[in-house]
């Protein structure tokens, strides 16, 4: 996915870039970026590899070369970012959180009208330098980010900073979230409001989908109303979000802790402690105990100081190793005991795998999981939130295949909570794992625990919808 963090202020803005971007780093592990612009200096950009080492480490020993009041920063788990353009709308930085689906397409139709591509990507094009092209085909800015809105297949929102200003666009559907804080004498626009505590800021504004904010370090300018309509990703509530963020004004831990009371209300299974999986099955687990009535345990613990989140590497094989070797069981608590956990998903079902068997070879009396969302059935088109590449890597749909012989039979009645298709395939992952029991929470619950309406929230994952 990716996170990205730009301030504009009346001093310098590197102190604030540096630390507002790292903020975003749960969010990406490919690559990392700034751009500042300083009226005697102009634009100066950085880009790292961030895929063996940390942000902070790759940006801390120059930060000193990024001068001026203004500057944008990205963790992306796509292309380098940022870039750079010179065009008739003027200079201009851009960065962008990103899936264009038809970008084969648009390279194809840039390239056709003698346009050109300065930067790839792992040897593709680099679709923000794509975006950039797109904009820069309007008249002016807004013109050219309404350009981008109504030619790319997927989603994007973006910064860009201009010689007097940063613009602040997000996705036509909202389906990324952006945020801007205020303090005095500075304003900053992010993906995650977790950027704005400790650097002083003040949540302003939630900017709507579709919305165009000029930001400077006097206020903010509206250039284009939101749309009416909105896909926010459901997804961010459940696994992406740092527990602190908020969007729409609905806090992530928030939810989390909501969606697991109501689960642990309603369910009657007999367990002596509830344990969630770091870090996005903590604030779950706490709601669930709360909710059923029985105590949290931390029988499993993460080592934080070298291991990312599971899905950022690019290897499969890796992924599995660090899956593993991030989670340390603690058997003087999980010995003899009947163990409730909670976990925000089941993506390939490599994590719940090696966690179970662990759990049991530490003492377990008996492994119950409960899943903060109702199973992904079908793959993200629109901010692609695993790196995979066919739903096949999805554990429903494989095994939709094998009791189907077709993985993409029957997929509404699975996706359909308490259907006999979807009893027996929760049943037929719970009978693979070893689990005690397995329950999903419903789509009802998880969009009342939002508190947004259905018709606002993007749920294709799990129910195949695909609104406007």
């Amino acid at each position: 996915m990716g996170g990205f963090f730009g301030t504009i202020s009346k001093s310098s803005c590197a102190t604030d870039l540096f630390y507002g971007t790292d903020y975003n780093s749960h969010l990406g592990t490919r690559r990392g970026g700034m751009a500042t612009y300083d009226k005697n200096a102009g634009f100066m950009r950085s880009i790292h590899n961030l895929e063996n080492s940390y942000f902070r480490t790759k940006f801390e020993a120059g930060l000193s070369k990024f001068t001026g009041n203004a500057g944008i920063g990205i963790i992306s788990d796509t292309d380098a970012q940022p870039i750079v353009i010179n065009s008739h709308l003027g200079r201009f930085a851009i960065v962008t959180v990103a899936k264009i689906n038809n970008i084969e397409e648009l390279e194809k139709e840039l390239l056709s009208a003698n346009m050109h591509f300065s930067e790839l990507s792992s040897g593709k094009t680099n679709q923000t330098e794509l975006v950039a092209l797109l904009i820069t085909q309007g008249k002016n800015f807004v013109e050219g980010i309404e350009n981008v809105f109504n030619r790319i297949k997927g989603s994007c929102s973006m910064l860009l900073l201009t010689e007097d200003a940063i613009l602040v666009a997000r996705d036509k559907l909202g389906r990324t979230p952006i945020v801007i804080g205020k303090k005095e004498g500075a304003y900053a626009a992010t993906s995650e409001s977790s950027s704005f505590p400790n650097l002083d800021y003040e949540i302003e504004k939630y900017v709507g989908p579709g919305e165009i904010i000029r930001m400077t370090s006097d206020g903010l300018e509206q250039l284009r109303k939101p749309n009416e309509k909105m896909q926010i990703c459901s997804f961010l509530w459940v696994y992406y979000g740092f527990p602190v963020s908020c969007y729409e004004g609905k806090n992530v831990e928030e939810v989390r802790f909501l969606s697991g009371y109501k689960m642990g209300q309603k369910d009657d299974s007999e367990v002596d402690c509830v344990c969630g999986i770091p870090d996005s099955g903590v604030g779950m687990a706490l709601g669930y105990a709360e909710g059923k009535g029985v105590p949290y345990h931390r029988a499993i613990s993460k080592y934080t100081p070298t291991w990312p989140r599971s899905f950022t590497p690019s290897n499969q094989e890796m992924r599995s190793l660090v899956a593993k070797m991030k989670l340390i069981p603690n058997r003087a608590m999980l010995e003899g005991k009947r163990m409730l956990f909670c976990d925000d998903s089941i993506v390939r079902g490599t994590q719940l795998r090696d966690n179970v068997k662990i759990l049991y070879d530490y003492g377990a009396k008996e492994v119950h999981m409960r899943i903060a969302c109702p199973p992904l059935i079908y793959g993200c088109p629109f901010i692609g939130f695993t790196s995979s590449k066919s739903d096949l890597e999805l554990i429903t749909r494989r095994i939709i295949k094998e009791l189907e012989g077709d993985e993409n039979k029957n997929l509404e009645k699975y996706a359909t909570t308490d259907s006999p298709e979807y009893k027996k395939m929760v049943q037929v992952i719970a009978d693979r794992f070893g689990l005690s029991s397995l329950k999903f929470n419903t789509l009802e619950t998880l969009i009342e625990a939002i508190g947004l309406p259905k018709c606002k929230v993007c749920t294709h994952c799990f129910d195949g919808s695909s609104c406007f």
